[in-house]
């Protein structure tokens, strides 16, 4: 299954590096190298090369590489419009993906809320974040970028007696330019994933 994704991604990255943009690193908000392109990704180093990408050093092989290989492919020097946020089903095209998202990329982390609030620290140094200055935040509220120009804008409510905890993970209100829309949802699918790694750490 691996060498599937690993195929996909690379595929990208030949496409990529054939016609590569001058300004590739201003597009995707990276530090050019010479032929790579070095930024964060999902809370981690990232760096796209022509022999693929890789993440803390390794070369990706599963399902974010094409993730991000599809980011450095819809590169656009348009700037993200964060507000105001919107929910991946106001995005055209998306309906299908709506009920996955709900539970790959909100849902799993209803279980961690009260964990995720005593690490903020940690998982904003990580994804680049900051909490988001909004009066009407939830419980509490922040903003991560998993990509560059990707950010999610996350907002919390704790349980209580009344009412269980829950998650929603909004987009910028200019998402679908920087990404394909199945590919945002994976964004949100990967990024929980983080989350629950930091705060698991």
């Amino acid at each position: 299954m691996e060498n599937r994704f690993l195929k996909i991604h690379l595929s990208y990255i030949k496409e990529l590096y054939s016609q590569l943009p001058d300004d590739l690193d201003k597009c995707i908000c990276a530090m050019r190298e010479g032929d790579v392109f070095r930024f964060k990704a999902f809370g981690q180093p990232c760096a796209i090369t022509p022999e693929g990408i890789y993440l803390s050093g390794e070369l990706m092989t599963g399902e974010m590489g094409i993730t991000i290989a599809l980011y450095a492919n819809f590169a656009t020097d348009t700037e993200v419009q964060l507000l105001p946020p919107k929910a991946l089903a106001q995005i055209e095209g998306t309906q299908p993906l709506k009920d996955y998202f709900k539970a790959q990329s909100e849902q799993i982390l209803v279980p961690h809320v009260s964990y995720i609030r005593e690490s903020i620290d940690r998982i904003l140094k990580a994804f680049d974040g900051f909490i988001n200055p909004d009066e009407d935040g939830g419980d509490f509220s922040f903003t991560l970028f998993p990509l560059p120009k990707v950010p999610l804008y996350y907002i919390f409510y704790m349980a209580d007696s009344e009412f269980p905890a829950s998650v929603t993970c909004l987009f910028a209100a200019n998402a679908e330019l920087f990404m394909p829309v199945d590919a945002l949802a994976d964004v949100g699918e990967h990024t929980a994933k983080g989350i629950i790694e930091k705060i698991s750490s």
